[in-house]
This record gives structure tokens, sequence and C-alpha cells, in this order.
């Protein structure tokens, strides 16, 4: 675990030095800033096309709204995430989901000195917006089973740390006493007094809560990075990576969530995005889950 932290830490403060970005010293009061995308993915085939292939459609639209506050040695940085994503294929009943996210981000931090450390206490919340399925292509039709929604999972994460911020493009927290708290829907994990279904729910609990149960809370160590920086000129590469890991069981299996979006800004509202994003949990799953999306973007920025 240590060792992680220290490679984190080495990686992104080697990231500064490449940064061809020059920051402004930054200015007392609030500042907001935003931008909507909404990527758009399309293939179609006429019944002559002998390569094979199903039409398809999809979409996915992404918010991100920072808004940031400093006075003197005290900051306050804000910022809410919003992803959801569908497509729909040919023939199929169900349209699917390929991305959905609701997070917030909230980092108090106070200034040691004249140096890029900070206290602070940080406070992150995380869910999704719409119902989740697992989906049975074996049936004619296609049948699903509901496997999540909003709240379930839900996480919320708080605790005192450091932070290291060179600017708001370049900053960690460190957090080595971080509560956090997994919640979810009793209609997920709700199986009465029989001993052998409580037994076998066990087997496999809900993401990590237990039979009967809504919430399980856990106590760690959290470490959080964010580094924004350019490749080359109107190629942006946003880098976001969250590390946990649960003192109080398997410590050795730290919780991993990482998100690269990198943007080629073609004018002010046309971009080509590509969004690549790994998660481990092994109370969800025993395995990285995987997501990437590339597609044609339009931007706004508020």
């Amino acid at each position: 675990m240590k060792r992680i932290f220290i490679s984190l830490f080495a990686a992104l403060t080697a990231i500064s030095s490449f940064s061809q970005e020059e920051e402004d010293k930054p200015k007392d009061g609030w500042t907001k800033s935003g931008n909507f995308s909404l990527l758009f993915n399309q293939a179609a085939f006429n019944a002559e096309w002998t390569g094979g292939g199903t039409s398809n459609i999809a979409g996915n639209i992404s918010l991100t709204y920072d808004v940031n506050y400093r006075k003197g040695k005290l900051t306050w940085d804000n910022r809410f995430m919003g992803d959801y994503g569908l497509t729909k294929i040919k023939g199929d009943d169900f349209e699917r989901k390929t991305n959905d996210r609701l997070e917030i981000n909230s980092v108090l931090g106070y200034q040691i000195n004249e140096t890029n450390w900070a206290y602070s206490f940080f406070t992150n919340f995380r869910t999704q917006f719409a119902k989740g399925y697992d989906f049975d292509d074996s049936t004619n039709p296609v049948t699903r089973i509901e496997t999540t929604r909003f709240m379930s999972p839900g996480y919320l994460q708080f605790g005192p740390g450091m932070l290291w911020k060179k600017s708001d493009n370049l900053k960690v927290n460190i957090a080595p006493a971080t509560s956090r708290m997994i919640f979810v829907n009793s209609r997920y994990t709700d199986v009465g007094n029989d001993p052998a279904a409580i037994e076998a729910f066990n087997l496999s609990p809900y993401f990590g809560v237990e039979a009967n149960e809504t919430m399980r809370f856990e106590f760690g160590a959290s470490v959080s990075g964010y580094a924004k920086f350019d490749l080359v000129e109107n190629v942006t590469m946003e880098n976001i990576l969250n590390l946990y890991s649960n003192y109080l069981e398997d410590p050795q299996n730290v919780d991993i969530d990482y998100i690269m979006n990198m943007v080629l800004k073609v004018n002010d509202y046309l971009s080509a995005n590509v969004i690549f994003q790994a998660i481990y949990d092994d109370n969800a799953v025993k395995g990285f889950q995987i997501r990437e999306v590339l597609g044609i973007g339009l931007n706004y920025k508020l």
C-alpha cells in the first residue's frame, strides 16, 4: 500500500515537470467552470451487406462542473461529474447502458506555510442515475434482471488528510483515516430468516453488504490524484485516480478507480473524445471492470 502511495505521488510530480502551461497565481474568491459534452456513435448496414454487422446507435452525455473558493491560505475545491450513455442495437427489445456515473468531490484545505502542502478534509459521494441490468442473450426474446439502481450501490467517503496541490490541474490528497459507507437498497439484500438463503447470500454479498443489511461501514486509507495537461497542441489529457484500502478487512486488496479523458479539440464546439476507465473493487467483481468510449463530441463550456 505504501509503495502505491509513493508511486502515485512520484508519477504526478513528474507530470508537472512536463506541463507546458504556466499557472498564474490564483486570486481570492469564487471561481466556476464547467463543460457539457455529447458523444455520438452510429453504424448502419443494409440487407445486402456481406461483411457482417448489426446496425446500432449510441450516445453519451457528460457534465463536469467545478466550484472553487480561495481566501488566503484557505481553499475549497468542489467538482460535480455526471455521465450517462445508452446504446440501441437493431432487433433488441431493450436499450443498454454504456455509462452511468454520478460523483461529487469536495476538498477543504489550509496551506502549510508557503509550501504546496495543506491540511485537508475531503468528502466523496458516488452512485449512478438509473437502473442497471444483466441481460440473458440466450433466450428469445432477450430477458433482463435488475441488478443496480440509484443509491444501490451508493458510496460516501470522508476524512482528514494532507493535500499536495501544485495547481488546479495537478493535485494529490492523502487521507490515512478515511471512513467509507456503502449503501444499498434492501430489495437486493433481503433474504428473510431462512438460514440456507442467508448462507448462500453470504457466499457472494451484494457489493460487500451482508444479508438483510442496507449499509456496510469501512475504515481505511484513501488517496486521490488529479492531473490534467496538454500532450500536444489541441490535445488534452485528464487523469483521475482514486485508491482505497480497508483496514478492517483485506487491506491488501486496494480498490482502484482510474479515469482517463483525452480530448482532441477541433474548434470551440466540436472535439473527438477518448474515455477509458478501469475499476477494481473485489466487493463488486473479482477482477477489473474496463470501459472505453470513443466518439465525436459536441462540447459547450459553462
